[in-house]
């Protein structure tokens, strides 16, 4: 498989981009901070079709309240239905609102399109209605590295995935069975092991955090590329 596209921003001075920006292979949603030369990044590097501008739940950290995959997209019960209105005129595919208490999704949901792992509270309602918006196979309940916080513990494409480097062997591959694709550890931004923070990634590209490392960013092309 060819090599993936990567690039290495920040924004706002900020090497923690992975808060700002959720991404799947067709739209990037950002905050409206985010200029154009930032935008032109996003489509090269990930050729998304569109990059939507907004805030959710009234603050500029999409990547911490969205969740999903290419298929559809999972927004927080405080989002604000101007907010709203933005992605479903850029993202055609699925798009629900989660009920639960819990607002950062990003935080707390991980998937690509085989299937998802969420957090171990949610209920059977709850992860109903994300297997359906994401149209994925498998939805279960876990941890990684011991950490309820999974969508901060990993970035998982259709290509594979980098998880924090204390998760274990046998928990690399389960999540390597359960979604399909090669895994390994990482970490970003001059050792950042909350991988998610620094790294947004499609099945086309990845952009990494400003601080990330050399050899870090070998690591992270080696593995969201296919290539492990």
């Amino acid at each position: 498989m060819a090599g993936i596209a990567i690039e290495k921003i920040d924004i706002l001075g900020n090497p923690n981009i992975g808060v700002y920006i959720f991404a799947n292979n067709e739209v990037a949603i950002v905050p409206p901070i985010v200029d154009q030369v930032l935008e032109e990044i996003l489509i090269k590097t990930l050729r998304v079709r569109t990059v939507i501008k907004t805030k959710i739940a009234d603050t500029i950290l999409p990547g911490v309240m969205l969740a999903g995959n290419s298929k559809g997209i999972l927004v927080p019960r405080t989002i604000r239905d101007e907010e709203l209105r933005e992605i479903k005129s850029g993202f055609s595919g699925n798009i629900s609102v989660i009920k639960a208490p819990q607002n950062a999704l990003g935080n707390i949901v991980v998937a690509n399109s085989k299937a998802a792992m969420i957090y171990r509270d949610f209920d059977d309602e709850t992860a109903k209605i994300i297997r359906d918006t994401l149209e994925v196979g498998s939805v279960v309940r876990g941890t990684i590295a011991g950490l309820v916080t999974v969508g901060s513990a990993a970035v998982i494409t259709n290509r594979g995935g980098i998880v924090h480097p204390d998760a274990k062997s046998e928990e690399i591959e389960y999540l390597s069975q359960l979604f399909g694709v090669a895994m390994d550890v990482s970490s970003v931004n001059f050792g950042v092991f909350f991988v998610r923070s620094g790294v947004v990634a499609n099945d086309y590209g990845v952009i990494v955090g400003s601080r990330t490392t050399g050899p870090e960013i070998l690591r992270i092309s080696r593995i969201l590329g296919g290539g492990n």
